[in-house]
C-alpha cells in the first residue's frame, strides 16, 4: 500500500491548558479518493500567519493565567524583553526557541518555524518593491 506523508505545524492545547506545538505528520493511504498524483512531501504555508507572541500569549499564558511577570521569572528574561514578543515588536530567537520548549516542553523548533513562517509572509509582501535582477550563468 502507497502513503502519502502530509507534515504540517500545528498547535494543540493539552488537557492541563499549555500549548504544545509540534509537527503532525499524517499517512493516507492511497485510494481511489486520493489520486496518485500526491506522492511527496507537502508543507502547507499560511496565509498571514499570527505573529510567534500572540500565539505564545493566547495557547500557553492565558490557559495557565500566567502574568507576563510570572512568565518572565520562569523564563529567566526580563519583562519588557517579553512584553516585546508577546506584543509583536520583537521575534522569538533561538535563545528564546530553547527557553520556551524547556518551559513548556516543546521543541525549540517549532517556535522558530512560526517566527520564519511570519517573517517570510511580511517579506514577501515587499516582493515587488524589491529590486533585483535574476541571476543566471555567463
Amino acid at each position: 500500500m502507497k502513503t502519502l506523508r502530509l507534515i504540517a505545524l500545528v498547535l494543540l492545547v493539552n488537557t492541563a491548558g499549555g500549548c504544545i506545538p509540534a509537527v503532525l505528520t499524517l499517512l493516507l493511504a492511497r485510494d481511489t479518493a486520493w489520486s496518485v498524483l500526491l506522492r511527496q512531501e507537502v508543507t502547507m504555508k499560511m496565509h498571514n500567519p499570527p505573529h510567534p507572541g500572540e500565539v505564545l500569549r493566547q495557547l500557553c499564558l492565558e490557559p495557565l493565567n500566567l502574568t507576563v511577570t510570572d512568565a518572565a521569572r520562569s523564563l529567566g528574561v526580563s519583562r519588557k524583553a517579553l512584553s516585546s514578543i508577546l506584543n509583536g515588536r520583537a521575534g522569538i530567537s533561538p535563545e528564546m526557541a530553547v527557553r520556551l520548549s524547556i518551559a513548556f516542553d516543546t521543541s525549540a523548533e517549532s517556535w522558530l518555524n512560526l517566527q520564519v513562517q511570519y517573517d517570510l509572509w511580511h517579506a514577501g509582501k515587499n516582493r515587488q518593491a524589491l529590486h533585483v535582477a535574476k541571476l543566471t550563468a555567463a
